[in-house]
């Protein structure tokens, strides 16, 4: 769903004859984009969360000027936001996501879809993590297109728009069930967690990291290594006098998805660092017949639905034969 300039005019982007405005202030009748081109959910209730694609894209002209969506991960700007709502309420984003206008959601030009990223109102200090999953605006100037809800939380709803500092945080989950992640990124904003921990602290807080004393690789390996990091664990066999021990379960699951097992280990460190910022993973190495063998998997992770969402990440990033593997964890006691 693109958000076009108030003048109206009918433009050609990306091969769509696509035109409208970003303003809230406009109706659907004057604006022509509203009423076509973009979907409107066809269900009642709520409309779903993620459900869209990791997206990029090619670059595009918008009246006259070109863009180029690309991956930034230093992206730090300050300039001028607006918002939208009801126009757009319900419709297709550009990601294949559906726009709710009460969520924390954004639209950018040029950023990778979906992703996270926080943005300061200038003039008053108040501060939100969104999820961008929209392109847009076309309009001036402008950096950012919020959602009704976000610019409400930045204070500026009457105002129309605001200046503000947008940096970027990392990519958002495919799929976030119910929003709890981003409620998780703006718990973590609040308590003043660095931008940089953001992520993994929700994370944390969502139960997607710890550690279960299986081998686990570092989250963010250094850019210029290209071999897996991993450390060794071997087995120490209890003491001959020790009685044997009986094992109970706990109750405690732990879920994993597994990308795979890589002989190549650049191979594996690639699926590694493609799935680091957005979800714990565990590097594991075996002795093979052949040589080292690394496994890569995702976790743990302690919520059931959560873990389908790894699942569905893990596929729809091209590891096709991924698992779901359910671990429940065990307390020994002796005899």
């Amino acid at each position: 769903m693109l958000r076009l300039a108030r003048n109206g005019i009918v433009l050609v982007a990306m091969g769509l004859a696509i035109a409208g405005c970003a303003s809230h202030k406009h109706t659907a009748k004057r604006d022509p984009f509203a009423g076509q081109g973009s979907p409107i959910y066809p269900g009642g209730g709520p409309v779903p969360w993620g459900g869209g694609r990791y997206y990029v894209g090619k670059p595009y002209q918008v009246a006259g000027e070109w863009f180029t969506p690309r991956e930034q991960p230093d992206y730090d700007k300050k300039g001028v936001a607006s918002w939208y709502g009801e126009d757009f309420n319900r419709r297709k984003t550009s990601n294949g996501e559906w726009f709710d206008m009460n969520r924390l959601t954004a639209a950018s030009a040029t950023l990778p879809l979906p992703s996270y990223v926080k943005v300061t109102n200038l003039d008053n200090g108040r501060e939100v993590v969104v999820r961008v999953n929209d392109r847009g605006p076309f309009v001036d100037t402008r950096i950012m297109d919020l959602s009704k809800a976000a610019a409400d939380e930045l204070g500026y709803l009457k105002k129309g728009t605001t200046k503000v500092r947008v940096q970027y945080l990392g990519p958002a989950p495919l799929n976030d069930n119910g929003g709890k992640h981003l409620v998780a990124m703006n718990t973590e904003l609040q308590r003043g967690t660095p931008n940089r921990n953001l992520i993994a602290a929700a994370d944390r807080r969502r139960g997607k990291s710890s550690s279960d004393g299986v081998t686990v690789a570092q989250l963010k390996p250094a850019k210029k290594s290209s071999q897996p990091v991993a450390e060794t664990v071997a087995y120490q066999p209890p003491p001959a006098s020790q009685a044997p021990a009986t094992a109970a379960p706990t109750g405690e699951v732990s879920y994993f998805i597994q990308l795979g097992s890589f002989s190549d280990g650049d191979n594996a460190a690639r699926a590694r660092e493609h799935f680091a910022s957005v979800w714990p993973v565990q590097f594991i190495e075996l002795s093979g017949a052949a040589g080292p063998v690394y496994r890569v998997r995702l976790g743990p992770i302690s919520d059931a639905d959560d873990a389908q969402t790894a699942l569905s990440d893990a596929q729809t990033a091209g590891f096709t034969d991924a698992r779901l593997i359910k671990t429940e964890a065990v307390q020994a006691s002796l005899q």
